[in-house]
């Protein structure tokens, strides 16, 4: 499944993030590649202990817990701590699949972290460079995203991905991993589905008496295929 998380980040919020991005030494972004993928990355990226990336990679999972659509895509157990990339005219990175395990090199918890899900949070409008597509593979095609600025794409960190070249301007983003509670995506989905339906019908027939078999249905199914 693929996920538009829509205002992550405030239009404020934008503009401080790259305002601090604008202001950091960036690094290779090969450094945090796997072998095969290093082959076909370039770009540029925070380093993960550097003091931007933590600041906002703060910022980003407060903003991330509080956000409704995020937290009913994702369901999520644990997130990877936000990292932060450039791409400059002429770098891009090739078709890959992201690494199964990510082990945190900042945090509290450094334990190693299954990658069910990745995301990346877009940091600039789509008018300001040209390229730079997240052109993501999966079972029912390819899709090229291309999200405003604030706004996050969520999708299976099993899919085959790549960012094209840029050929205007530079692209910023965060991107980062999540481990799930609930590990099968076909789940998840169904999980997700039925969430907005009962959403939907509380705003329409709040007192409608489906709506507590249906919340029950939902946290039993839960309770069954999550991993906690």
């Amino acid at each position: 499944m693929l996920l538009h998380v829509a205002q992550v980040l405030t239009a404020q919020e934008v503009a401080h993030c790259r305002e601090m991005l604008a202001a950091a030494e960036w690094s290779d972004g090969r450094i945090t590649a796997g072998y095969q993928s290093a082959k076909a990355k370039q770009n540029l990226q925070l380093a993960d202990d550097h003091a931007v990336a933590r600041e906002l990679g703060a910022l980003v999972v407060d903003r991330l817990r509080r956000h409704p659509t995020f937290m009913a895509g994702a369901l999520p157990q644990r997130i990877f701590p936000p990292l932060f990339n450039c791409y400059r005219v002429g770098q891009s990175f090739g078709f890959h699949v992201d690494n199964a395990v990510r082990y945190p090199r900042t945090g509290d918890d450094r334990s190693a972290l299954r990658t069910d899900l990745s995301a990346t949070l877009f940091l600039n409008a789509p008018e300001d460079y040209d390229g730079g597509e997240l052109v993501i593979e999966d079972s029912f095609g390819t899709h090229s995203v291309k999200l405003p600025a604030g706004d996050l794409i969520l999708y299976p960190a099993s899919s085959l991905h790549q960012v094209t070249a840029i050929t205007r301007g530079e692209r910023l983003a965060s991107f980062f991993w999540i481990q799930s509670l609930v590990r099968d995506e076909g789940q998840r989905r169904l999980l997700f589905d039925l969430d907005v339906s009962i959403q939907s019908l509380t705003q329409q027939h709040a007192e409608h008496p489906a709506l507590v078999q249906l919340v029950g249905v939902y946290h039993n199914l839960l309770r069954r295929w999550a991993e906690a």
